[in-house]
């Protein structure tokens, strides 16, 4: 269903993980109404949890702001429609350091 339909906002995710919320966008989709955005999201943050590790966060509506604190790498924002998706892991805190040369540590992701 989510063919060709997704339109990215924001995201410092991998095209692997950003493929990965797509795909369970689109079967979310299939498998609730677009009214039911609550289902919608707990779906998707269950299966990052479980594909990705735990610690995602999803949201999903027509109508929201937000401002978030995320791991570097770990933030997708998209629209179906007039659907919305944030989708984020959220960060610890000050105890989690951050690098410092963004360009840096996403090589060193890639690699």
């Amino acid at each position: 269903m989510l063919e060709g339909k997704a339109i990215i906002g924001e995201t410092d995710m991998l095209q692997g993980m950003q493929q990965d919320a797509l795909d369970l966008a689109a079967k979310a989709l299939d498998s609730f109404d677009v009214t039911e955005a609550t289902d919608i999201a707990r779906f998707i943050k269950k299966e990052f949890d479980r594909i990705h590790g735990p610690g995602w966060q999803c949201i999903v509506g027509t109508d929201f702001g937000s401002f978030v604190t995320h791991c570097f790498g770990c933030f997708i924002y998209f629209c179906v429609g007039n659907l919305a998706v944030l989708l984020f892991r959220g960060s610890a805190g000050p105890q989690q350091t951050e690098p410092t040369d963004q360009f840096a540590a996403l090589e060193a992701l890639k690699g």
